[in-house]
Formats: C-alpha cells, sequence, structure tokens
C-alpha cells in the first residue's frame, strides 16, 4: 500500500484548534481546501513548539533577505482565523514527527506532520536505522500532511496557534502549574488545595 499524504498546495484554510474543555482539550491542525478537510491529532507542546519553530524560520528568512521578501514580520490582522475548527472533527491519525522547510523559489513555508509509529529495535543504534529508513520512504512510510503556506498565512497560522495553546487554563500564581475549576495541590502550600 503506497503512502498516503494530504497535499493542501495551497490550503484555504491552515489552523490549530482544540476540541473539549480547558484541561481535557485534544489539539489539532486542520487543513481545508474547498469542501476537502483534513485533521490530524497532536499534543498541545507539539503545537507551541511549531508556531515557535514557524516564527523563528520566517523571522531568519526575513533578516536573510535584508527585508526583500513577501514575508511580513509579524502577523497580517486582515487574514487572522478565529473561527472554531470545521466539523465535523475527524481524526485522520496522530502526529509524531514534524518537518518545516522554506522553498526559497516559491517563497513558500512547507510544513509536514507525519503519523506516530512505533518501532521496534534492541538498540539505540537499530532504532536510529529503522527511524531513519522510515523518514525516507517516500513509498510505504506512514501517512503525512503536508502544506505549502505563503509567509503571510504561516504568520497569521503562528499567531493563532499560541493564542490556542494560552487560552487554557490560567496559572497559579505561586507555582505556574495550571489550575483546575476546582483548584489544584500547590506544591508551593505545602500540598494544601488552592482555590481560585
Amino acid at each position: 500500500m503506497s503512502r498516503q499524504v494530504f497535499l493542501y498546495d495551497p490550503p484555504d484554510r491552515f489552523v490549530a484548534g482544540t476540541v473539549g474543555l480547558p484541561g481535557r482539550r485534544t489539539f489539532f491542525l486542520q487543513a481545508s481546501e474547498g469542501n476537502r478537510t483534513t485533521s490530524v491529532a497532536l499534543e498541545k507542546a507539539q503545537v507551541e513548539a511549531l508556531a515557535e519553530r514557524v516564527d523563528e524560520l520566517l523571522d531568519e528568512v526575513v533578516r536573510r533577505s535584508g527585508g526583500k521578501t513577501a514575508v511580513p514580520a509579524v502577523a497580517p490582522s486582515d487574514i487572522a482565523d478565529t473561527d472554531p475548527l470545521r466539523t465535523p472533527v475527524d481524526e485522520e491519525f496522530r502526529v509524531g514527527t514534524m518537518a518545516l522547510a522554506w522553498d526559497g523559489d516559491a517563497e513558500r513555508l512547507v510544513v509536514e506532520a507525519q503519523a506516530l509509529v512505533e518501532l521496534e529495535a534492541d538498540s539505540d543504534e537499530e532504532f536510529a536505522e529503522a527511524e531513519e529508513r522510515l523518514l525516507r520512504d517516500d513509498e510505504n512510510g506512514p501517512p503525512m500532511l503536508r502544506v505549502l503556506l505563503s509567509g503571510g498565512m504561516a504568520r497569521a497560522f503562528a499567531k493563532r496557534a499560541l493564542d490556542v495553546v494560552n487560552a487554557g487554563r490560567p496559572p497559579c500564581p505561586l507555582c505556574n502549574l495550571p489550575l483546575d475549576p476546582e483548584g489544584h495541590v500547590c506544591p508551593r502550600q505545602n500540598g494544601y488545595r488552592r482555590r481560585l
């Protein structure tokens, strides 16, 4: 069976979003073009890391071009996307590996999210070899979402993704751990339950 690649070149929409209540949210990347939508699940930390790396890569593109690029320095407000995820949100796969690249000729960001795969190996060397073979296997590799974005759309994606990550439970002012509506056991309060 050949590898399944969900390609959006370019998408009408590419966003990070969540389903569920704070503290119990499931994070998704969702790409849409016309009536076609692909949603992939991932961890909150993956969304945050992706958004930060997108901004860092775009900053580097602007720096190296001396400002002579179509990449805006900040997310354009006219293309901000605050709408919820398209429903129904059907998970195609859970993301394991992500990659970013800049296509200098087309001036577009390439985002790849590959499905989580379990590898079995007897040693670290065997594991590294198996992982490398898997990443290079364009024919039989795991499913992948590949999205190509303009600089402005990439900035808008990163801003929204960071907003989504930060929209969860507020942090405890003492320990910085997330507060639940019913409070939490704060390590800075010697285990006493802290109420909101």
